[in-house]
């Protein structure tokens, strides 16, 4: 698969895609064409909202490579764009590119607290911790004006509910009155990610994601508010930032982090031709090096998604990235199994008209 429709840098800038990849349920391939005989002129591509009214929001999975079985997600698609991102390719159920689509063509669900609270009072629902941000990052830029997230976060709160949310957004220092005492409950946790220590790197691999530097600054302000936090070192990327593993767990470690897990490249579906495009363009001496090191983890293929290989992959590079970060993480002191998030508190809050208890 190729990107059928690649765009021209200066209407891209600040976006990590190339173009707008077909995605795997398109009946027809689209190519730009130009059959006027004066040149037209293309406009940049801009951040486009839509808003969606969900009947379910809470999605279960039994993922044995997942630590939770349910998560949420306040928005589809991400403005950060970050190039190499395994949730391009749910944009391709809403008819959209994988490709930029995905970080310009973003959908908001405003309803989503409403929902998330009808769930949560139902009978028959059973506590367990809510994952946020596995997806897509509820705290992309378009969370400034939306608060969606926060309105969930509100929901969560009132239940006691134990929620675990991963962000590479800094915006998550504003919803501290809220995570820190529920923090103090032992309701939350945040996990950070950082891929890389390279400024000039995470700018072009992450576009309009925070920088590194302004990372670690979020996984201070956290953890001096109480609320432990997770260095996620993913994804590592072979022959580009794995050479990193250990300053970036000790600059974790440094800014309050309490502990730290990785994940190796995943490229699927649509993913791998839309990173291997932006190899070409902006790491032309180190895609063939990159790519073979992916390839040789899954068996020659660019993915295999088999459970139990395809967050990690298989194979002695593999294995030795596996040691090295073991042993920087034990040195630091950073965990990888926590303390569990506590589900003993959940209370379904009373509301107007509801019958009072006798006792």
């Amino acid at each position: 698969m190729k990107a059928e429709i690649s765009v021209e840098p200066g209407r891209r800038r600040g976006r990590g895609a190339n173009g707008n990849v077909s995605g795997r349920y398109d009946l027809t391939r689209l190519e730009a064409s130009d059959d006027w005989d004066i040149p037209e002129e293309r406009g940049v591509f801009r951040t486009v909202v839509r808003d969606e009214q969900v009947r379910r929001l809470i999605s279960y999975n039994r993922s044995p490579d997942l630590p939770f079985d349910r998560s949420i997600n306040p928005y589809r698609g991400c403005e950060h764009g970050c190039v190499y991102c395994f949730a391009r390719p749910t944009h391709a159920y809403l008819g959209l590119s994988p490709g930029l689509d995905f970080e310009t063509q973003l959908v908001a669900r405003p309803n989503a607290a409403e929902v998330l609270e009808r769930e949560l009072r139902k009978a028959r629902y059973r506590v367990a911790t809510i994952a946020i941000g596995t997806n897509t990052d509820p705290y992309q830029p378009v969370e400034k004006a939306r608060g969606i997230m926060r309105e969930c976060l509100e929901i969560l709160s009132a239940f006691n509910h134990p929620v675990a949310i991963v962000t590479k957004g800094a915006l998550v220092e504003r919803d501290l009155d809220i995570l820190a005492p529920m923090a103090a409950r032992g309701l939350v946790r945040v996990g950070v990610s950082i891929t890389t220590l390279d400024a000039g790197l995470s700018r072009r691999m992450e576009p309009r994601a925070p920088s590194p530097k302004r990372r670690l600054q979020v996984i201070r302000r956290l953890s001096d508010a109480g609320v432990p936090v997770r260095l996620m070192t993913s994804p590592i990327v072979p022959g580009l930032t794995d050479h990193e593993i250990e300053v970036l767990l000790a600059a974790g470690a440094e800014a309050g982090a309490d502990a730290a897990s990785w994940i190796m490249l995943r490229l699927p579906m649509e993913v791998s031709p839309i990173w291997q495009d932006w190899l070409a363009e902006c790491e032309p001496g180190r895609a063939a090096r990159v790519m073979a090191r992916v390839r040789e983890m899954h068996g020659g293929l660019d993915y295999d998604a088999r459970w139990g290989r395809r967050m990690r992959g298989e194979g002695i590079y593999a294995g030795m990235i596996a040691r090295r970060f073991e042993r920087a993480a034990r040195a630091l002191g950073l965990a990888w199994e926590t303390t569990p998030l506590r589900c003993d508190l959940f209370e379904v809050p009373k509301k107007l008209g509801d019958q009072l208890s006798l006792f």
